[in-house]
């Protein structure tokens, strides 16, 4: 008991360490859906506006809004936390895998003896592990070695993850031969050096790093071109994830990052293992393999060009209760706007649900959250439900959508009678 009571006071509430910071996360998660839950079953909400089914809609929906940034900014805490263990820890990692190659190399030597081949690897690994620790240590505040594979959307980049893996590969493969030649006498060995390093050996292995490469500068290009034009949505997350390189924004499984991984993957290990064989030579791969890695980012690259879609109103009708009479749009009354897109991938947390806004003329409508037990039934991707507020004008009045990555929708125009 005395140790748990130790333990509990070195952290303050204002200690940002990565267990406080994801303890306060969990807290916020828990507090927001026990409150959800308690408004869904109809508790909670306050006599004064409960006679009010618009005016109880609307309390609960800042109540739950205010309580969904609270998520957000505890998640962002938690994420930035995250990151800078990740680093410390990458880093340690680099260097464990010097030492296993090292063991690995002793292991081996007990045999055939120690050659002027495993000293190089040796010093190859060494000097790629030094340069890969001043890297995260630049960047040790966004993830260290992750820095460079992190997208705009704080997400980790299945463009920037596949050339970097060829990069390292490619790196650790020249500098085995260059320490070799630089401790061999001239001779035949030296000459067998140089011809590891002819082109024509190492042509199929460049096409891959340049394509891979190439691949990663078009999709940024592509992705930003599309966000300025509003033809792509994109939204930051709270941290970068292993599964982002399998998964589009919502976290939906990706047959186009999931195939380029897994060719990727292939091919770089049929590299490492022609590297283990072959340690004088940069590794020889067939031209079919190099065709196979063209054709795999050849069809990420076109999912890139086919990614992404405006929202869109269809419809707006008149929200209807049962045992209502029908009639004509009025101020106070519920709109039903029927469309498609208004929650883009990534945006299905509820601070992003609360950002939603319909432009009614020249009102901005925030689209109130409705709870149910597990979930929200508004807003929805397909169809969002506001009310005319009253100081829309009689008459023909534009509806638009303003989704929660800021892009506008079509406008609908709808008839509001006096």
């Amino acid at each position: 008991m005395a140790v748990q009571e130790m333990s509990r006071g070195t952290h303050t509430t204002a200690c940002a360490c990565e267990e406080c910071a994801r303890e306060g996360h969990r807290r916020a998660v828990a507090a927001f859906l026990e409150k959800r839950d308690e408004f869904a079953a109809g508790q909670g909400v306050p006599a004064a506006v409960a006679h009010s089914l618009g005016a109880s809609r609307q309390w609960v929906s800042d109540e739950l809004a205010l309580s969904a940034r609270n998520v957000a900014d505890r998640g962002r805490e938690a994420g930035n936390s995250w990151l800078y263990v990740f680093s410390r820890r990458a880093v340690l990692a680099v260097w464990i895998a010097a030492g296993v190659l090292l063991l690995v190399q002793v292991a081996a030597a007990l045999g055939t003896g120690w050659s002027t081949a495993r000293t190089a690897g040796l010093l190859a690994a060494l000097l790629l592990a030094g340069l890969l620790t001043v890297a995260a240590r630049a960047q040790s505040l966004r993830g260290g070695l992750l820095a460079p594979l992190v997208g705009e959307d704080n997400r980790l980049s299945t463009s920037k993850a596949v050339p970097s893996a060829w990069v390292v590969l490619t790196s650790f493969a020249t500098l085995l031969p260059a320490l070799r030649l630089a401790a061999s006498a001239p001779g035949p060995e030296r000459q067998a050096l140089y011809a590891g390093l002819a082109l024509d050996r190492a042509l199929p292995l460049l096409s891959v790093v340049v394509l891979t490469s190439g691949v990663a500068v078009l999709v940024r290009r592509v992705v930003c071109v599309r966000i300025m034009s509003q033809r792509l949505q994109k939204l930051p997350a709270d941290r970068p994830r292993g599964a982002d390189l399998l998964t589009d924004d919502a976290g939906r499984g990706s047959f186009p990052d999931a195939q380029y991984v897994l060719v990727s993957t292939a091919v770089l290990a049929y590299a490492a293992a022609s590297l283990a064989r072959f340690p004088d030579r940069l590794p020889q791969l067939p031209w079919a393999l190099a065709l196979l890695m063209a054709l795999s980012a050849a069809v990420y690259l076109a999912a890139k060009y086919a990614e992404g879609s405006r929202p869109l109103v269809l419809s707006v009708v008149r929200r209807r209760e049962p045992g209502d009479l029908d009639a004509a749009v009025r101020t106070g009354d519920d709109i039903e706007i029927r469309g498609v897109g208004f929650v883009p991938p990534g945006a299905q947390t509820p601070e992003m649900l609360a950002r939603l806004v319909v432009r009614i003329g020249a009102v901005h409508v925030h689209v109130p959250l409705v709870p149910v037990p597990g979930g929200f039934t508004n807003p929805s991707d397909t169809v969002l439900t506001v009310p005319v507020p009253a100081e829309v004008e009689p008459g023909r009045t534009e509806i638009q959508v303003v989704t929660a990555a800021g892009v506008e929708s079509n406008r609908c125009t709808i008839d509001v009678a006096e």
